[in-house]
């Protein structure tokens, strides 16, 4: 076990580890995005009523979810562990420096993108996950079969100006933390060639940074205008 030690006591070795756990996150994050598109059906919420019942009840989905809450603990973790190392190797910035000539401002802003992310997954968490497990979620009937009518806690949710406001700027958050960190993985992993980079780059940069915050960033204003019967 001496390897997990000196990889934990590293500054290498921790990169690596929130760089897998970054990865791993955004790989969850496609998933979640690809259900949480059923709100857009139209069907009075049984589409995304039974996709959370799927992913409530199957036991490989239920096994990685574990390893899904590990990860964001890990990932935090390390974060915080880095920024504070690299604080205390540095404690007076140099007289010159000029950080925004040489970086982009995710890359010098990414402990506070992070810091405001964790807070939204916990506020995520409590207002939807915690109700789905512990809550008193009301029933609905399909086909004679009932499910937790977690779309009801949606609307009720995203039908609040504020709370559809704070997801959407979360969500810009998200977009500025992914467009530096993805492809910082794939550079401290030493992925780093001149046929993928580009490739990885792009993905980063338009996929994660921006499609994928967008798609999220719809669905509270999808929400929001349907419940206030806009559209």
């Amino acid at each position: 076990m001496a390897w997990v030690t000196q990889t934990l006591s590293s500054s290498l070795g921790r990169k690596v580890i929130m760089s897998l756990t970054g990865l791993f996150l955004s790989t969850f994050l496609i998933v979640h995005m690809a259900g949480n598109l059923q709100l857009f059906k139209g069907d009075g919420g049984r589409a995304f009523n039974e996709y959370t019942y799927f992913m409530t009840h199957n036991p490989l989905i239920i096994t990685v979810s574990y390893l899904l809450y590990t990860s964001i603990l890990v990932h935090a973790l390390m974060a915080l562990i880095l920024t504070r190392h690299n604080r205390e190797s540095r404690p007076v910035q140099y007289a010159y420096s000029k950080p925004e000539a040489n970086s982009a401002w995710s890359s010098r802003n990414m402990g506070i993108l992070g810091t405001v992310l964790l807070l939204f997954i916990i506020i995520h968490m409590r207002t939807f996950w915690y109700e789905m497990h512990f809550g008193a979620v009301p029933m609905a009937e399909y086909d004679g079969k009932e499910y937790k009518d977690l779309y009801s806690v949606v609307q009720v949710a995203f039908g609040e100006w504020w709370y559809s406001l704070l997801y959407v700027i979360c969500m810009v958050a998200l977009g500025y933390h992914l467009a530096h960190g993805f492809q910082s993985a794939f550079q401290t992993m030493g992925i780093r060639h001149k046929k993928y980079s580009p490739l990885i780059e792009a993905i980063g940069t338009y996929f994660f940074a921006i499609i994928v915050p967008l798609a999220f960033a719809a669905m509270p204003v999808y929400v929001f205008l349907q419940v206030h019967g806009i559209i």
